[in-house]
């Protein structure tokens, strides 16, 4: 293998010197589909010397997946202006970063080199300013009969277009009648939209446009409108959404008091939304009860909460498992510091003066116990992130996975990764992964075993096998094997360790563990990947098939 390594190596050096483009990227397909990334590096590095476009955009692919994207963003912009791939990766790039300037590549790679991701990603960018209409008529100019990947986004741009139309034919019908009822209900299918408004955010200025309509007419829509504000207008809508609930509040909307309890509870500002369940609950709201009982239950003020539990109704069964936790705690003893609301208060003070570690404290149980939302959690988790928490650098990326922000979630993955927390560094092996760097990916999975698990050692002794390094994958699946329990991804190390032992010619050994995988594999294993993916498909082990060979080997 080293020899064809070399071999292959040599010769895309020498096809990049010569300008032969064809014959460099044949002999780029062999590292890549190989899985030889670490030893296609080097001989890419000279390619790109060389002036090779190809080698330019795979190394910066495979820099950008482990972390470089100066680096990736300097090879895709030497040939950016001649390779419409490079113009799309660059593109890609920029725009993960906010930069304007990834319209600017995606048009050139359209234009010039018709590559129709950039086409897509031109629609794309059109309909996140607003302008669907321009973004569906643009995807539909100018297509060949193999283009149908544009068809998917033009579609999506025509269907919103659509929904725009029916809320605005609504209302029209509403406001004519003077039917308050009617225009709250002409905007359903704006909140089907919910995901499109935060992909296209220039979506949200014509369906703010529907909304204040129906606010103008009723209370109920006023809620609706105050919601969504809140989700996507961030925090400097508060004021206008806050307004619009207080206002329907005040017209004797019963709906209002509840949305207010909700978002101020979203928001962390406890207090507020005692104050306002309370107002819904006096006038029998359930769902503000129920909200109630928990936020009381959380403060332990137990009393309090089973009160609001029992106005529910006592023969509900979620009421009767609240009011059972509620005796287990008491007969348990006291509650853990980072379960307990009391110390809200005084963390928030620290936070405010600067303390990063109440600031992270108070993030964390407002997060976990106190009900907010994702969005109001950055800001008190992100100052310890940034002061070198590993821990705080993991949640930061957890919530901005939550929040669909998958550039600072790798981002904050990594700092975490780097820094030893072993949770971050299996995602990052998930990530390289998915990427098909797998030799990335083994990298990170052993750092991750460094805690113990047996998942963890699993996958790291996996991407080993299916390597070929059979003696380093042996004790991380033995590991696995021994201490998984009954666990699917046991069922996954038995067929690995099976096919280890088997080539380390420990033929006895192997017996128990491809036995176990044979029988549970299509359970436990194959139902969780892909059909489809014969990448994927193509590395795994059979264990039947392993064990016929095995009990063959001993048999003879």
């Amino acid at each position: 293998m080293t020899q064809d390594i070399q071999a292959h190596g040599e010769a895309l050096v020498a096809a990049a010197r010569a300008g032969d483009t064809q014959t460099a990227r044949r002999h780029t397909d062999f590292f890549v589909l190989r899985k030889h990334v670490d030893e296609g590096i080097p001989y890419w590095e000279q390619a790109v010397a060389a002036g090779d476009a190809f080698s330019h955009y795979t190394l910066a692919r495979y820099r950008k997946i482990r972390g470089d994207r100066q680096s990736a963003d300097a090879l895709y912009r030497a040939v950016a202006e001649r390779h419409a791939g490079c113009a799309y990766g660059l593109g890609v790039l920029l725009r993960e970063d906010d930069d304007p300037e990834a319209a600017d590549w995606f048009r050139r790679g359209w234009e010039g080199g018709r590559n129709l991701d950039c086409k897509i990603e031109l629609g794309k960018l059109l309909a996140a300013e607003g302008r669907i209409d321009e973004a569906a008529k643009f995807l539909m100019s100018d297509i060949d009969l193999g283009d149908i990947a544009v068809f998917r986004w033009a579609q999506l741009f025509e269907s919103i277009r659509e929904d725009f139309d029916r809320v605005a034919a609504g209302l029209d019908a509403a406001e004519a009648a003077g039917d308050g009822d009617a225009a709250a209900e002409a905007l359903r299918p704006l909140f089907a939209l919910e995901q499109h408004f935060r992909d296209y955010p220039g979506l949200t200025t014509e369906a703010t446009g529907y909304y204040r309509r129906a606010s103008a007419v009723s209370a109920c829509a006023r809620v609706d409108h105050a919601v969504f504000l809140t989700e996507t207008g961030g925090e400097a809508s508060w004021p206008e959404a806050r307004g619009l609930l207080l206002q329907a509040h005040e017209e004797g909307y019963e709906g209002a008091a509840y949305a207010l309890g909700v978002l101020h509870e979203q928001r962390g500002d406890l207090g507020d939304a005692e104050h306002w369940y309370g107002l819904a609950a006096a006038h029998g709201h359930q769902p503000a009860q129920w909200n109630l009982g928990l936020l009381c239950k959380r403060q332990r003020r137990y009393e309090e909460a089973e009160r609001w539990f029992r106005e529910v109704g006592e023969d509900d069964e979620d009421v009767v498992e609240q009011l059972a936790r509620i005796a287990a705690i008491r007969a348990g003893g006291g509650v853990a510091p980072g379960k307990d609301l009391r110390r809200l208060p005084r963390l928030r003070e620290r936070a405010e003066a600067g303390d990063v570690h109440a600031s992270y404290a108070y993030g964390r149980i407002l997060g976990d116990w106190g009900g907010a939302d994702d969005r109001h959690l950055v800001r008190w988790i992100e100052p310890a992130a940034l002061a070198g928490d590993p821990q705080a650098a993991y949640d930061l990326a957890e919530l901005y996975g939550a929040l669909r922000r998958p550039t600072l979630r790798d981002q904050w993955y990594r700092t975490a990764a780097e820094a030893g927390h072993h949770d971050a560094c299996n995602q990052m092996g998930w990530l390289s992964e998915h990427h098909r760097d797998y030799q990335e990916a083994e990298r990170w999975y052993v750092r991750a075993a460094g805690d113990g698990s047996p998942l963890n050692a699993m996958l790291a002794g996996k991407l080993k096998a299916q390597r070929g390094a059979y003696a380093e994958a042996e004790p991380f699946l033995r590991m696995a094997w021994e201490q998984g329990g009954d666990s699917a991804y046991r069922t996954e190390a038995a067929g690995y360790y099976g096919l280890v032992l088997h080539r380390l010619g420990r033929l006895a050994e192997a017996i128990e563990p491809l036995r176990t995988a044979a029988a549970r594999w299509d359970d436990d294993v194959s139902s969780r990947y892909s059909r489809d993916d014969l990448d994927v498909l193509s590395r795994t082990v059979d264990p039947q098939k392993e064990l016929a060979k095995v009990e063959a080997a001993l048999t003879a």
